[in-house]
């Protein structure tokens, strides 16, 4: 018995004239009267037919071997990483803290496998920083995949985006692919990506990998297991920064102490008399799908907006972040907080450069280099450096407000941990409005 495998558009064909053993993911398609399956399974497939005895004739993959070295030194707990990734059949995701070298891992991996390999990144960014980042590695050209050009290249660099709308086209080219930010292949029109691929081998990187809504375990499915875990604690003082969190609680000014208690008292008032709890998501649904229709609910859910407002931007947050601004006169410093308008109040507040969701690229990168060179030694943002940019060295990182997400917190703990020249600490500071529901949020993240 002989099969013949093919690669069609985002899928594995397999042909022969006598009946198939089972093999994963494989459905009979009338419309070609032959077997089909999506491009993940293709390694499966290999390894069932193989294991049956069948001889296959195998026109998958077609491309030649590279020849790649690096200068990377990997350190010992990047070559433990590595190892359980290779001892999983070189599939997988690592789960390693911002500044520990994840990219350092990935490339050394390209460099053992030698094959084409795509890179996936969630913003142009990230892409921007891997395609330096392989040029000054490898010695062949990188293409790219996004910000307005689709050039493909033996190793290339793609948005999830862009790569979402090509894998079909693509997915017989590369025999290796990175998911950088794996965390972001758990969305629904992501997952496509990793289905439609072919890549044997599967790199997934991330510093937080378990994604809240349990997506995390289709990621498994579909790119591997995690199979390697780092804590930040166990990298702290060796490998980066030792570091401090310090919770500073504030309080509200009467006004806002008089205007939150109004709103949240109407919010809780709605929740006793509807019988909705919001321990789980489910409730919440409910919720703002009745707002639609009713107007006590949607009086409640503007209600706790406005006391998510008031507890968040609290005038002495304000007057805290100054008196630490200048405590911290002499240190690099990153504010984050949860709102963009408050970071131009902030901005304006206190003369500091700010980075939101609107800020253009090029002045994004301006402000960063001008972060990097010592030009500024404070910057404001709004939920736009948790993760997928390169930030300048910092030392100081200051929470005005932000979720409940364990994930945002640590991608804000793990901009401020690289090693330091001088061996000093990093020291994030939380700022949690006391005696509100902020509590409880700051409670769940860490």
């Amino acid at each position: 018995m002989t099969v013949r495998l093919t690669y069609e558009d985002g899928t594995i064909r397999i042909e022969t004239d006598e009946e198939l053993p089972p093999l994963p993911g494989v459905e009979h398609d009338d419309r070609i009267d032959s077997a089909r399956a999506p491009a993940v399974h293709y390694d499966e497939i290999l390894t069932a037919l193989e294991v049956a005895g069948v001889s296959v004739v195998d026109d998958v993959f077609d491309h030649p071997v590279m020849s790649l070295s690096t200068d990377y030194r990997l350190r010992e707990y990047q070559r433990e990483a590595r190892d359980a990734w290779h001892a999983n059949d070189d599939r997988g995701v690592l789960e390693l803290p911002t500044g520990s070298g994840k990219t350092v891992i990935a490339i050394a991996a390209m460099a053992e496998l030698g094959v084409p390999t795509l890179v996936v990144v969630p913003t142009i960014d990230l892409l921007e920083q891997w395609v330096r980042e392989l040029e000054r590695e490898f010695e062949v050209p990188i293409g790219r995949f996004g910000g307005g050009t689709q050039h493909r290249e033996s190793i290339t660099v793609s948005t999830y985006d862009s790569a979402y709308l090509k894998a079909d086209d693509v997915g017989d080219v590369f025999g290796f692919v990175v998911f950088d930010e794996v965390h972001h292949l758990g969305g629904e029109r992501y997952r496509d990506i990793a289905r439609l691929l072919a890549a044997p081998a599967r790199l997934g990187l991330t510093a937080t990998f378990e994604r809240p809504d349990g997506a995390h375990r289709v990621i498994e499915e579909l790119v591997g297991p995690r199979v390697h875990d780092i804590a930040v604690d166990d990298l702290a003082g060796d490998h980066l920064a030792p570091y401090d969190v310090r919770r500073i609680e504030v309080e509200l000014t009467d006004e806002e102490r008089d205007r939150y208690e109004d709103r949240q008292g109407t919010f809780v008032r709605y929740l006793r008399d509807s019988g909705l709890t919001l321990s789980s998501g489910s409730d919440y649904r409910k919720l703002v799908m009745r707002s639609g229709r009713d107007p006590r609910a949607r009086e409640a859910l503007l209600a706790k907006q406005e006391a998510r407002q008031v507890m968040m931007n609290a005038e002495n947050k304000r007057r805290t972040l100054a008196r630490l601004l200048d405590r911290h006169r002499d240190d690099r410093i990153i504010v984050f907080t949860a709102h963009t308008d408050l970071v131009y109040r902030l901005s304006e507040r206190f003369l500091l450069p700010a980075i939101t969701n609107e800020t253009g690229t090029p002045e994004r990168r301006e402000i960063l280099d001008r972060f990097r060179d010592g030009t500024y030694s404070r910057i404001l943002a709004a939920n736009v450096l948790d993760e997928g940019v390169d930030v300048p060295d910092a030392n100081v990182a200051v929470v005005l407000s932000g979720s409940g997400s364990e994930r945002e917190f640590t991608q804000r703990l793990g901009r401020v941990l690289r090693p330091k020249d001088d061996g000093g600490r990093a020291i994030l500071y939380e700022l949690v409005t006391a005696d509100t529901a902020e509590e409880r949020v700051a409670e769940r993240r860490r």
